[in-house]
């Protein structure tokens, strides 16, 4: 019997999710929220933040700043340079996130299409390190953190190591994945022993991985030789991914592993009965707990979980394309894979297309800049604003005129 009431507060992903011991909070209101949200108001967020990005691109330009001091006059000038500024800036960001159509070689034609992949390929790793604390109930913001640290534990196995190529590139891969386990491992240990907030203890573990890898970087074994700056020793070759397309690309096999670790996570997630339990204790953990699921134990094996994920994001950007250990390995994929995951809705499909999309965005935003002067913030822009409208649901409902949600009747179904 308790089992059956376990599986229908999984089945209502509207109910709010109690923390253990008491009341739905806000915070865990407002992430449920987010989570369970509709693919429709996702892909609505992105086409009202391109819409916003359209405007500041005009407003920014120099000859519609001209135009507008004639509108009135003549319109048709103010109109055309809006379209030309917008077009413009929004056809070189395609062209060099897609194709790029007016490139005199086959290698420059498709050449855009593989760093958009390339870009993706952390982002998509790193936003599946975060998706399974969302289904979870849990907020991990600590995946900037899991993979300095997978990608600190794979450089060292990269290039402190001599062991032949397979079983080397084998073993930096599950360096990086082991590391990012353990870190975020600490904040599981912490959540389930201590009841402390992870949202707190994954942010000031992102300020001790950043923190601990710049002293790496000051120690002999992780100084390159001869060198003053803070940089590790190359990667060896026997540790690298193989690149997909020839040395013409840097397209790496580390794509390829991360779309199976999609499937892998969808798998878990959907088909398996620990997937069941994490589902459960994100949707109620209360019940989760009657039913007989360790609500602690399922923290510390989601954190695992996602840490693993993260790190193996830091290994195969480390191995496939940074090849030496620097104090900003990370960029900013850790932040940016929490907007994935709640662009994708917390699914692992959902997140691959969000991680394709960001991985497009930055990859055309340097065209665009280049060929039209536009300024690359505006990209950052309309990937904040993506956050903001996916944040809002009831103002993207509000802006296209959508209903809310009917919600389900006293028996469980649709109203």
């Amino acid at each position: 019997m308790s089992t059956q009431r376990a599986q229908a507060d999984v089945e209502r992903p509207d109910q709010e999710a109690p923390p253990p011991g008491g009341e739905p909070g806000r915070f865990g209101t407002a992430l449920a929220a987010v989570r369970d949200g509709s693919g429709l108001l996702s892909l609505l967020a992105v086409v009202l933040a391109l819409v916003v990005g359209a405007v500041l691109i005009a407003v920014a330009d120099p000859r519609v700043q001209e135009t507008a001091t004639y509108l009135t006059a003549r319109p048709s000038d103010f109109f055309s340079a809006v379209g030309t500024a917008v077009g413009g800036a929004y056809t070189a960001l395609l062209q060099g996130a897609v194709v790029d159509w007016t490139a005199d070689t086959p290698t420059r034609v498709l050449r855009p299409l593989t760093e958009t992949l390339t870009v993706a390929t952390p982002l998509i790793g790193a936003g599946l390190g975060v998706a399974p604390g969302f289904r979870a109930g849990l907020f991990n913001i600590g995946a900037q953190g899991q993979i300095i640290v997978g990608a600190v534990l794979a450089a060292y196995v990269g290039f402190a190591l001599d062991l032949p190529v397979v079983l080397h590139l084998v073993v930096a891969l599950v360096g990086g994945v082991v590391g990012g386990a353990l870190w975020g491992g600490v904040a599981g240990g912490l959540k389930a022993r201590t009841g402390a907030h992870e949202v707190i203890v994954t942010i000031m573990l992102n300020y001790v991985a950043l923190r601990g890898v710049e002293y790496l970087l000051t120690l002999d074994a992780f100084q390159r030789e001869g060198q003053s700056n803070p940089i590790s020793p190359p990667v060896a070759d026997s540790a690298h991914l193989p690149l997909l397309l020839g040395p013409g690309f840097r397209l790496h096999a580390g794509f390829l592993l991360v779309l199976l670790a999609a499937v892998g996570v969808w798998w878990l997630l959907e088909r398996s009965t620990t997937g069941f339990a994490l589902r459960a204790v994100g949707a109620n953990p209360a019940a989760a707990r009657t039913a007989g699921i360790s609500v602690p134990r399922s923290y510390v094996t989601v954190m695992l979980l996602s840490g693993a994920l993260a790190g193996l994001a830091g290994a195969v950007h480390l191995l496939g394309t940074e090849d030496s250990l620097t104090a900003g390995v990370a960029g900013s994929f850790g932040f940016d894979a929490i907007t994935v995951a709640l662009l994708g809705r917390s699914r692992p499909g959902g997140v691959v297309l969000a991680g394709l999309l960001f991985g497009a965005l930055q990859a055309g935003g340097v065209s665009m800049q280049a060929r039209t002067g536009t300024p690359v913030d505006i990209v950052l822009v309309v990937q904040s604003l993506i956050v903001l409208f996916i944040a809002a649901p009831p103002l993207v409902r509000g802006i296209f005129r959508l209903r809310e949600p009917q919600a389900r009747g006293a028996s469980g179904a649709r109203a």
